[in-house]
């Protein structure tokens, strides 16, 4: 049996989900990003335990197919944006279309009537948060952010960066509060 589970974007988040099935006693088979197979079919009463609480961790049981969907399609944007060291050179339209299985016109469809934003704009979003953290740890210069993030110059990385943010990556640098969201609210 396979849960869907919504916000999880990182190796913290399904830590704290497979400590939350430790500590009820639930077997886990795997977890992955926004999924976890349990051997067998939980009892309702289980389910019930175990929604509460990943309710109290800020995660969600996914029960219906499009909302199961739309998390793969934001899991997929996340392991390649947060979780690489490089962009790919595919269109990302493509390695979406690729790993979900579904024609791209289909997600993006699906995924804007649902989430409100296109795929396109989650993805840009999802991309300027990473730019955000580059710039506070402050190891990379802007060209080499600008090169590991895919852009084609720092001018269309900054472009980008001040339509999301209204400020420039330089001015960002300077801020004491740098403003960064955690992935689950972008």
């Amino acid at each position: 049996m396979t849960l869907y589970i919504k916000n999880m974007v990182c190796n913290r988040c399904k830590e704290a989900v497979r400590s939350l099935f430790e500590r009820l006693g639930l077997p886990v088979t795997r977890i992955e990003l926004g999924e976890v197979e349990v051997g067998d079919d939980l009892p309702p009463q289980s389910l019930s335990r175990l929604s509460d609480g990943l309710r109290d961790l800020g995660f969600e049981m996914i029960d219906d197919r499009k909302g199961r969907i739309i998390e793969k399609i934001k899991n997929v944007v996340v392991n390649i944006v947060h979780h690489s060291d490089d962009q790919p050179r595919e269109k990302y339209s493509e390695l979406i279309a690729a790993q979900l299985h579904y024609d791209y016109s289909y997600l993006s469809k699906l995924f804007s009537e649902v989430e409100g934003v296109t795929i396109e704009h989650y993805i840009i979003h999802q991309k300027i948060e990473r730019i955000k953290e580059y710039i506070v740890y402050d190891e990379l210069t802007l060209n080499e952010i600008s090169y590991r993030m895919g852009y084609s110059s720092v001018a269309h990385l900054s472009n980008q960066f001040k339509k999301v943010t209204g400020m420039t990556p330089s001015y960002f640098k300077t801020l004491r509060n740098k403003n960064r969201r955690p992935l689950d609210e972008v």
